[in-house]
């Protein structure tokens, strides 16, 4: 009761304390090596876009007209990102957006679409200081057992909702040089500290504090769950419901991937989300101590619709939608990419909208492939990992490398 009523209070603290640290901490302490790099943009065209003539782009409409809508809700002189002006305003998206909105809707067409492009956005190639491709994952909205209650003979597993003295704050709105950046944490006397790691999660440090919405049936599923960061619950009955991502402890993400390989459980070349969840299953008395080597644990809350909403809050499009990294990039930008996936001879090249961001996907040149839901999506995701490029399509009025 008092974490409630208090709330605001404790945010003011935590302000204090953290204006506190950045006195002397860089932008540099809260930064990987591939967060520091920095987006460059350069034009290009249509006519160069490899696979622009041959791509369905009628099929990506649907989840470009949703951003489009989502960006159009707010008044013109607004960015679209605040914190990354250099992606224009509402009002120079509004004729471009407006234009494909009443276009497409009355010539429903890859030809219609590909002509409105065409005439009213740039294409911009990405970039950074060192190469022009960067790595594609995949992901996708996984399926686990569940129920509203707990059972003791089979839904075992909590899944939160985010605690009422967990602090997220936007490090941009306290130091320009810090936009785009997010810390987490609680207010504990008069020190912001790190919230509970997954192994205190785990552990029960939650457990007589925060009401689970959920018990799943597998830890292993739960995982996964955590790193998608949304998902469809199938309740017992055989009924279904969707949850979502609803904040973050504030610790960084590592992929315990990179342990199985050092320690020589699982070769580079095999690694995927499969031989992961494979080798966890069987090895059971030791999977909770490697799961909990990723400290990063996710919150999350029920939602209806009728898919995974990504992060700019529109519902997600199989093939279409686009994880980036937003420190980096405006959610909503349509952005054309050329993926070296070898499941497909000629690689991926198609039209997608960076609609999502993820804990991994840090970079310029960093994009999370959304592949849908289900078994088949979790395979197709769980396998790629591939070098690939990107190019930006911004409105003709949108300059981005004019200074703000």
């Amino acid at each position: 009761m008092f974490l409630k009523k208090n709330k605001q209070i404790l945010v003011l603290i935590a302000v204090s304390l953290l204006l506190n640290i950045l006195i002397t901490c860089s932008v540099n302490n809260f930064s990987t090596a591939e967060e520091g790099k920095t987006l460059l943009l350069s034009r290009y065209n249509f006519a160069n876009l490899s696979g622009w003539l041959e791509d369905n782009v009628d099929a990506a409409m649907p989840a470009v007209l949703s951003s489009c809508s989502r960006m159009l809700e707010n008044d013109d002189d607004k960015y679209i990102s605040a914190a990354l002006p250099r992606f224009g305003t509402v009002g120079d998206w509004r004729k471009a957006c407006t234009a494909l909105e009443d276009r497409f809707r009355a010539n429903s067409t890859a030809a219609t679409a590909r002509a409105v492009f065409e005439e009213y956005f740039a294409v911009w190639r990405a970039s950074d200081e060192i190469a022009s491709d960067g790595i594609f994952t995949g992901y996708y909205e996984p399926q686990v057992r569940g129920a509203r209650r707990y059972d003791a003979t089979k839904y075992t597993v909590p899944l939160y909702p985010c605690p009422d003295d967990l602090i997220t704050l936007n490090l941009g709105d306290f130091r320009k040089n810090m936009k785009g950046g997010r810390i987490a944490g609680r207010v504990g006397g008069l020190q912001m500290k790190l919230y509970d790691s997954r192994a205190d999660i785990e552990g029960g440090s939650l457990k007589d504090k925060v009401k689970p919405i959920f018990y799943l049936a597998d830890p292993i599923e739960a995982f996964f769950l955590h790193i998608q960061g949304s998902g469809l619950i199938i309740l017992p009955d055989g009924s279904s419901t969707r949850v979502a991502y609803d904040g973050q402890n504030g610790h960084l993400y590592f992929p315990i991937g990179r342990y199985l390989i050092k320690k020589g459980y699982l070769k580079h070349d095999d690694i995927s989300m499969q031989t992961i969840h494979t080798w966890l299953k069987n090895h059971p008395k030791q999977m909770y101590s490697v799961m909990n080597l990723n400290p990063s644990y996710i919150f999350f809350h029920e939602i209806s619709g009728e898919g995974p909403i990504g992060a700019q809050g529109v519902v997600l499009t199989a093939g279409r939608s686009l994880a980036v990294d937003r420190t980096k990039h405006a959610l909503g930008v349509p952005i054309w990419v050329d993926i070296d996936y070898d499941y497909y001879p000629k690689g991926i090249k198609r039209l997608t909208v960076a609609q999502d961001t993820g804990g991994a996907i840090r970079g310029p040149i960093r994009g999370d492939f959304f592949w849908g839901s289900g078994k088949s999506a979790g395979e197709m995701a769980g396998s790629m990992k591939a070098r690939g490029r990107m190019w930006l399509l911004l409105p003709l009025s949108v300059n981005p490398n004019y200074m703000h």
